[in-house]
């Protein structure tokens, strides 16, 4: 049985070696690894984000999601980047490999298991592979599994270590072996405080094939606060293959009083579960979200880019919690890891119609944060609640003093309002709508109202804004801004009267007298003081969609026309999704496609085409991009449309090179959608 047993770990290292993923459209394969122009891939589970490395076993950074302190970034606050707890070396023979001392050296993740292998071979001496995933099934926990196959008689060194980001202080490092009967457990665990004085760990453990009292013994080391390690030593046999894990637990106070001893209970929990039920778990909670997919035949480059972007949105962000996603996901330190307008507008659409237990997710963030909105609004002079335009850990407004998109680009209050109304168009749910929707309506209907300012019939004026087109900063009647007011403040006597409560009559009086302003020829203006420069993004197209304030197809066109040409070349990725939205919808499929592909394909950035917010941008990845691009795809190409009664298909047609376009788990009855 164990020969057998060894024969298939041989067996399956030697396919994993050889396998070619070119043609596959779950893998994204990167072989030509350079050091020097090189951005990770994330495999996350909606709390934990590890972002890879170009050397082997390595981890670049870690990301906890929830969690935010002042560092590094000036006057407001950051996401917290941890521990980096899951990193390796490998000694052969004494002698520690590095990028430099391999061959064969390559790195694909599986979107399908949301797991990195990494391959390669060490001279003629053994072959690696290392497997590494942020277990789904465990929100604060990873693995990595390696397998190691001996060419020849080596000794290998297996080395786990800890290191700690400079902004952590009071690291304290802990090492303890639980000894029973039937297993030895080996924790290495660190302590720290960030700068505000909240409490991180992070704990790690080795999972051995061997039965106790045969595994192999562990030396620990603490040299310093970034050189915490255990180690291994094992000799192989020519053809042996070595498999064992390395499992790791992180999370701070903010998600446990006590986060010292919970990682460590948590790391041993994922050690005696083994190998095989973690990562049969994992696979499981995966398959589970993949029951909502996008494919399309016929085309492997969209294919792949289109999968890409909906493994990062559902990595990002994870079903009965309350955190949100920020424009970077849980991919780095970027935009400080707040929450914008790209959660509700760019990246809840698509998770609403595919997870809407995951959307529901996003929204519950906001919610819990309405009284420090209601705070916001009354130090600004108005009624109800003006959610802020960064948000971070306790729903204040967390955007630096210098950008003036802090207190000025308010139309976020009522595109939070939108999405909450629009979970409900796609559940039904009266009860959601009860206790968690309609109080949030009602709280944003009366900011606006209260926000207007009153110069006559049809001057209900919206001024001293900033729209979604940030390049016209301090300026009267947004296009966007207005057009989401009006559309909210309906949304929120629809919500009334669904609960047979009786809207305030001023909602729908105020939404009829604000204006939206046009040019002499009917072209949307943008703003009362537009001249026609360029712009960052496609701040009145949004009024064809996903709002419907424009909606004859000679408006919608002329708009288009208008402003595709006025769209900067170096704005961010969504502009030229929801454009192809638009041309998708009006029948011109070749320019629908044109635009798609210009949304994300000239942002991608090596070895694995992750996604920076602009062309030729270094900053990925842009979840945000990701979340415009699934749109053109869901509710361009795929005719889907959120209505009253729920998820309706419109007429549409795919591009020249899609085959079939198959849209599956579409809603909360997992209905597949397929076109030809």
């Amino acid at each position: 049985m164990k020969k057998l047993h060894l024969f298939l770990l041989l067996l399956s290292f030697t396919y994993l070696q050889s396998q070619n993923f070119s043609d596959s459209p779950w893998h994204i394969e990167a072989d030509k690894i350079d050091a020097n122009n090189y951005y990770g891939i994330t495999v996350a589970n909606g709390m934990v984000g590890m972002v890879s490395s170009a050397e082997p076993l390595k981890v670049d950074e870690v990301i906890l999601n929830g969690v935010y302190d002042y560092y590094q970034r000036g006057r407001v606050s950051n996401i917290l980047k941890t521990f980096s707890h899951m990193n390796m070396h490998l000694e052969v023979d004494g002698v520690r490999i590095d990028k430099k001392t391999i061959e064969k050296y390559k790195q694909t993740l599986d979107m399908k298991k949301a797991t990195l292998i990494t391959t390669f071979n060490v001279g003629n001496k053994l072959s690696v592979v290392h497997k590494n995933m942020s277990l789904r099934n465990l929100p604060f926990s990873a693995m990595s599994i390696v397998e190691i196959t001996a060419k020849k008689d080596v000794e290998i060194t297996p080395i786990n270590y800890i290191t700690a980001p400079n902004h952590l202080k009071d690291v304290r490092n802990l090492y303890s072996e639980i000894d029973r009967p039937h297993v030895l457990i080996p924790l290495m665990t660190s302590l720290a405080f960030s700068p505000g004085d909240k409490k991180v760990a992070t704990s790690t453990s080795f999972i051995f094939p061997e039965k106790h009292g045969k595994e192999p013994h562990i030396i620990h080391e603490d040299w310093d606060y970034n050189m915490h390690l255990m180690k291994f030593r094992r000799k192989l046999k020519a053809g042996e293959t070595y498999r064992f894990a390395l499992v790791g637990s992180t999370m701070s106070s903010v998600h446990n009083n006590d986060p010292l001893n919970e990682v460590e209970r948590l790391t041993i929990f994922a050690k005696l579960e083994g190998i095989e039920r973690l990562e049969k778990a994992h696979n499981s909670a995966w398959n589970t979200l993949w029951e909502s997919d996008i494919e399309i035949t016929g085309d492997l480059k969209s294919q792949r880019a289109v999968r890409s972007a909906l493994y990062h949105l559902y990595s990002f962000a994870r079903k009965g919690t309350a955190y949100s996603l920020s424009p970077m996901g849980l991919s780095g330190l970027g935009y400080n890891g707040h929450v914008f307008w790209d959660t509700e507008l760019w990246m809840y659409p698509p998770l609403l119609v595919l997870q809407p237990d995951i959307a529901k997710s996003l929204l519950e963030y906001r919610f819990e944060r309405l009284a420090a909105a209601k705070a916001n609004a009354f130090a600004h002079g108005y009624d109800g609640v003006m959610f802020p335009w960064e948000s971070a850990e306790d729903g204040s407004e967390d955007t630096p003093v210098w950008a003036l998109t802090g207190p000025f680009q308010q139309h976020i209050t009522a595109t939070v309002g939108w999405a909450f109304w629009k979970y409900f168009e796609v559940t039904q749910d009266t009860d959601w709508l009860e206790t968690r929707g309609y109080p949030v309506l009602k709280e944003v209907a009366d900011f606006w109202a209260s926000r207007v300012e009153r110069n006559g019939e049809n001057a209900y004026d919206i001024k001293n804004v900033i729209g979604a087109n940030e390049w016209e900063e301090n300026i009267d009647n947004n296009a966007f801004t207005n057009g989401m007011v009006k559309t909210v403040l309906e949304y929120a006597s629809l919500a009334a009267e669904k609960l047979n409560k009786k809207p305030n009559a001023d909602w729908r009086h105020v939404a009829k007298n604000i204006p939206i302003l046009t040019f002499e020829d009917g072209t949307t203006k943008e703003n009362s003081t537009y001249n026609g420069v360029t712009i960052k993004q496609t701040d009145v197209n949004l009024l064809a969609f996903p709002l419907k304030i424009v909606t004859k197809k000679e408006h919608i066109l002329k708009d288009l026309q208008y402003y595709e040409p006025k769209l900067a070349k170096d704005g961010p990725a969504m502009g030229s999704a929801i454009l192809s939205v638009l041309y998708s919808r009006i029948g011109n499929t070749s320019k629908a496609f044109e635009l798609f592909e210009k949304s994300y394909y000239p942002n991608e950035l090596p070895p694995f085409g992750v996604l920076a917010e602009t062309a030729g941008g270094t900053n990925p990845y842009f979840a945000t991009g990701a979340g415009g691009m699934l749109q053109s795809v869901l509710f361009g190409f795929g005719g889907l449309e959120i209505t009253p009664n729920g998820i309706s298909e419109l007429k549409s047609t795919l591009p020249r090179k899609w085959s079939s376009l198959t849209l599956k788990g579409v809603g909360l009855n997992q209905k597949t959608i397929q076109k030809k």
